[in-house]
């Protein structure tokens, strides 16, 4: 008899990055640790960077992008007065600036409005970013630089505060997928008529998953799929239903719970994601994502006496 396939945990998982390490990097620490290599994460965090980062696990990969709209959130300081290749502390040097011994923090709020609400932001040489299939960052190791197109983005909240560093503001920032941190830190020296660089990011949020739900990576344990999707508005459907909906058919969306925008997390009756339906047309949704093998209908015993 053959073996069933065996493919591992299918959830999620939250982890708390640490300093030094590429997403990548958590990526293949983790296949290890939970013994399967389907693993995916939603949002790169810079090495230098910390904080949530959400690997999906299993065939909860194909649901990552369903997190795509979720707003992050980071912390991180502004350093004044010094500009750096990578927009970052871990940069070299490129320009100084006299912006004086104290930054006004007030002048600096009001600089920060203007980079607050909907934007556009030109990705920075050393981000991940691909263009023509190329990674930004391979291109600026091979001291090459080429123009890169302004991004739309959106920025719902960049807030300020003093630190002991009369040079230095922490920064508080809520923003759209795609923002770069380090660039709203270099536009803002900018701004204030000189440079700056950022330091110490720190992701405290992606959507409803905050920094203290994060595990370090070696203790890093498995959560139920149904959970990384809880920021969306999830259906219940019966033991019918699901059997269709393991089927991959289209279903009407009375039976999803009526004419919402969609997408759909559709739940068995025991909590359990069966799959991710989208609105389709004529009153319909299809499923983008069916995470559960086809389910036969349980048919009744056969009560008939032998002739």
């Amino acid at each position: 008899m053959a073996r069933k396939r065996n493919d591992g945990p299918t959830g999620f998982a939250v982890v708390d990055k640490e300093p030094g390490w590429t997403s990548h990097d958590v990526v293949a620490k983790a296949r290890g640790i939970l013994k399967t290599r389907k693993i995916g994460h939603s949002g790169t965090l810079d090495p230098d960077a910390t904080g949530v980062l959400l690997l999906g696990v299993g065939k909860a990969t194909r649901i990552l992008r369903f997190l795509d709209g979720a707003t992050k959130s980071y912390t991180g300081e502004i350093v004044f007065g010094t500009e750096t290749a990578s927009l970052d502390s871990s940069g070299e040097v490129t320009a100084t600036h006299d912006m004086g011994d104290r930054i006004d923090v007030d002048a600096a709020r009001t600089a920060a409005e203007a980079l607050t609400g909907d934007i556009d932001q030109i990705p920075p040489m050393v981000s991940a970013k691909k263009v023509d299939g190329k990674r930004l960052h391979e291109l600026a190791r091979e001291g090459i630089e080429i123009e890169r197109k302004a991004v739309p983005v959106s920025v719902y909240r960049f807030e300020l505060e003093t630190t002991e560093d009369p040079m230095v503001l922490r920064c508080s920032v809520d923003c759209s997928a795609g923002t770069y941190i380090r660039s709203l830190a270099a536009d803002l020296g900018t701004a204030m008529g000189g440079g700056a660089h950022l330091r110490n990011l720190r992701r405290t949020a992606i959507g409803s998953f905050t920094d203290d739900l994060a595990e370090p990576l070696e203790a890093v344990t498995v959560r139920p799929a149904a959970d990384l999707l809880r920021d969306l508005d999830p259906v219940t459907v019966d033991r019918e239903i699901a059997i269709d909906v393991s089927f991959g058919r289209i279903l009407p969306v009375e039976l999803l719970g009526g004419a919402r925008s969609g997408p759909y997390p559709v739940l068995d009756e025991s909590g359990a994601l069966l799959a991710v339906y989208e609105t389709h047309r004529n009153g319909t949704a299809k499923p983008s994502v069916v995470l559960v093998e086809p389910t036969k209908p349980t048919e009744p015993p056969d009560t008939e006496e032998p002739s």
